[in-house]
């Protein structure tokens, strides 16, 4: 679905943010070669901020306001390019003070958020996992990402805290899921049926949805990342290579839309438990 060039969540914050600088510079009374000269870089710089194709600094606001007598503008400004460039964070760099921060990061949101819809299409979604599920994905991702601070059962703790969010009933839960999530091999059998048997369990509580889509039903083309809905308010990402949050409504709306589209194609209740149960079947 999303990347972090293509999001117009991404995009259309950093429009919004290089309006603001042409804009204070037309009320300056600058041209655009004269606000390169004041600050000392070529036009073709002063273009490519004014066109946002190129995402203004720090330092570039702070020359473009004092060019443009606009100190006190200052602070907003870099508020608001601070807040584009957290829309989207490489793992590498969510990570690099270990996995338990990158859990905590989002701790504040999950407490806030009233209802979550989730689309799972690599993993099962973190607030059902079991322990020992947990330990064996953040594990490979530690591996795989090249995470150097070993934080690995602090962050599993970390998760496994945030689950007490299903028992607490002041949050409702939507959760789709492929059914080839069901099969992969993520832990050893053992493990893994004890995660299906959680699962089910989980499936059957009143303010829980579960619905698994069919490995069978052929479909349009499908997002490839799984994403996490928190309210009307934001949609969080999994990339490849980092985490992108969506805030722009219209965007939003398009997930909502797409997780619709995807819980019309999923079977819930008691079909969906038989396909749970049928995944620990063939564990054996």
């Amino acid at each position: 679905m999303s990347s972090p060039s293509s999001s117009s969540s991404v995009a259309e914050a950093r429009k919004a943010l290089a309006h603001r600088l042409t804009n204070i510079r037309k009320d300056a009374g600058l041209s655009g070669e004269e606000l390169s000269v004041q600050c000392g870089w070529g036009a073709s710089k002063t273009s490519r901020i004014q066109s946002a194709a190129r995402p203004a600094s720090e330092a570039d606001i702070r020359s473009w306001c004092v060019a443009c007598g606009a100190e006190d503008r200052i602070p907003d400004l870099i508020a608001a390019a601070r807040a584009v460039e957290s829309m989207y964070t490489e793992w590498r760099q969510m990570e690099r003070a270990g996995l338990r921060a990158a859990q905590d990061s989002v701790t504040a949101l999950y407490e806030r958020t009233r209802l979550f819809r989730v689309y799972a299409s690599r993993v099962l979604p973190g607030m059902v996992q079991t322990r020992e599920y947990t330990t064996a994905v953040l594990r490979s991702i530690q591996h795989d990402r090249d995470v150097v601070v070993n934080d690995v059962d602090q962050a599993v703790q970390a998760r496994v805290e945030r689950q007490q969010a299903l028992f607490s009933g002041r949050h409702e839960f939507g959760l789709l899921i492929e059914e080839y999530v069901l099969r992969a091999a993520v832990c050893n059998a053992e493990e893994m049926a004890a995660q299906l048997d959680r699962l089910i369990s989980v499936s059957t509580r009143p303010y829980v949805s579960v619905g698994i889509i069919p490995m069978c039903i052929g479909r349009p083309s499908l997002p490839a990342e799984d994403f996490y809905m928190f309210d009307k308010a934001e949609v969080a990402v999994e990339l490849t290579s980092g985490y992108l949050r969506i805030t722009q409504p219209s965007e939003i709306a398009d997930y909502k839309r797409t997780f619709a589209q995807l819980a019309s194609m999923a079977v819930h209740g008691a079909a969906a438990r038989t396909l749970m149960l049928k995944a620990i079947d063939s564990l054996r």
